[in-house]
């Protein structure tokens, strides 16, 4: 079921692989940037030299990580689209020997135990079929004192804006996603999946029930994303 699954994500991914970029940046008016450069700061204490990125898509957050000199970056995804779309940027950019790309689900990772000092997921956990077999395989893989930080869509606190945000979410951004990729089904994914996604607090306590360790959760943006925190300890 869950390989059927994974497909049927896949291939969702590809439709829409061309103009994901584009549309990521256009929908969140940019402001997806600062909330990537947000999370990647917060893995700087650590002074990670192996780093995962998990749904790394089209490997924006492998390259922006790079900020922290690591000695290599790993990425995988279901999506084969994305992935090449990825490799075509690494390329373009002379990173080969940086960063690797990998066709893998998230609940089955095709690593040792403890091989990373850090993972990352941005705007992907909400599309694990299995959010808590993903949250321990990334566990699995970290080494001890390994940090994981996920940023992911939440939905405002303040009632009006909770309003205003959800109406753009369910009806402009289907449309404008229409418009682009041709893809109308992948843009009424987005505002669903975020709907149901397990936010602040009890994505905290997934978080808790995979081993991680000081767990946290921040809002950003009035809480329209959120950034989680959580350690594997020694």
């Amino acid at each position: 079921m869950k390989a059927a699954e994974n497909r049927e994500n896949s291939q969702m991914f590809d439709q829409i692989a061309g103009s994901y970029d584009f549309l990521n940046h256009l929908l969140s008016l940019n402001i997806d940037k600062g909330w990537r450069r947000k999370a990647i700061r917060s893995l700087a204490e650590i002074h990670p030299r192996t780093i995962l990125d998990v749904a790394t898509g089209t490997a924006d957050m492998a390259i922006g990580v790079l900020s922290l000199n690591p000695d290599k970056v790993t990425g995988v995804d279901v999506s084969k689209g994305m992935l090449d779309i990825g490799r075509k940027k690494i390329l373009v950019r002379g990173l080969s020997e940086k960063i690797t790309l990998i066709e893998a689900a998230c609940e089955a990772l095709p690593f040792e135990s403890c091989s990373f000092d850090a993972a990352m997921v941005a705007f992907g956990v909400r599309n694990f079929k299995d959010p808590e077999l993903g949250l321990s395989e990334i566990f699995r893989v970290l080494n001890p004192g390994g940090k994981l930080v996920v940023l992911e869509f939440s939905l405002p606190r303040q009632t009006w804006l909770r309003a205003l945000y959800r109406f753009y979410f369910h009806h402009m951004v289907p449309a404008i996603g229409r418009w682009f990729s041709r893809d109308l089904s992948a843009y009424r994914y987005l505002p669903d999946s975020v709907e149901a996604f397990p936010k602040g607090e009890a994505f905290v306590t997934l978080m808790n029930h995979a081993g991680f360790s000081n767990a946290d959760y921040k809002p950003l943006s009035a809480g329209i994303c959120g950034l989680y925190t959580g350690i594997k300890k020694n």
